[in-house]
């Protein structure tokens, strides 16, 4: 990996080239800024599209609009609503039991730490960083796979493990940046820098010669 110092200097490269392409860069989950609403989005959202979660989500919030709704759901009506998402099984588990959580243990109220939202079912650094930066104005580096990929490829960072991504981006974006930069990410790596078929020739990044997995 480049050193500190180029890797900064690269940070900053991408960071104003995304921010002409995708100014107003924002999660594309619809939770209307509902904390709760956001939290349980963001789980259904593990290896499913936003759009599909989003349609998903009317329904579902429909069904059971607070977290003491959810939280005395019947696991099979919650199943079945959330069942176009794909693993199903432990999805509805983890938002029943995050919804019971949030009511007993935090009066209801989505936590605003970082030590307090991984005690919640099915939360871990990157869901629990989206919801900090999103909502509470704590920015962290939200290491998704889009993320990980990119930052890999534009010499950011080098390695694929998530922890370890966030820590090395978290050395050369600033504090303030974090949660745009990670959603102008998802962007690019949606429209351009993606898994499979990248369109390179479109990319503003051709000089970095980036190395695909």
């Amino acid at each position: 990996m480049i050193s500190l110092k180029q890797r900064k200097k690269r940070a900053e490269e991408v960071m104003q080239a995304l921010a002409g392409i995708y100014p107003d860069a924002d999660c594309t989950l619809s939770s209307g800024e509902d904390p709760w609403k956001l939290l349980e989005m963001t789980r259904l959202a593990a290896q499913c599209t936003d759009k599909r979660v989003n349609e998903v989500s009317i329904g579902l919030f429909e069904k059971y609009p607070t977290p003491l709704d959810m939280a005395n759901a019947d696991i099979s009506e919650l199943e079945e609503i959330v069942k176009p998402c794909g693993l199903y099984h432990m999805k509805a588990k983890d938002l029943k039991e995050s919804s019971r959580q949030i009511v007993e243990d935090f009066s209801g109220r989505v936590p605003d730490t970082m030590e307090d939202l991984l005690k919640l079912s099915g939360v871990g650094r990157k869901i629990a960083n989206l919801i900090l930066g999103d909502i509470y104005g704590k920015p962290g580096i939200v290491s998704d796979t889009h993320c990980i990929r990119i930052s890999r490829r534009l010499g950011l960072t080098d390695t694929k493990d998530p922890k370890k991504n966030e820590e090395q981006l978290s050395e050369i974006i600033p504090i303030e940046e974090r949660a745009v930069f990670c959603h102008r990410l998802v962007d690019f790596g949606r429209d351009t820098c993606r898994a499979k078929n990248p369109v390179c020739e479109n990319c503003p990044f051709n000089k970095y010669k980036c190395k695909l997995d």
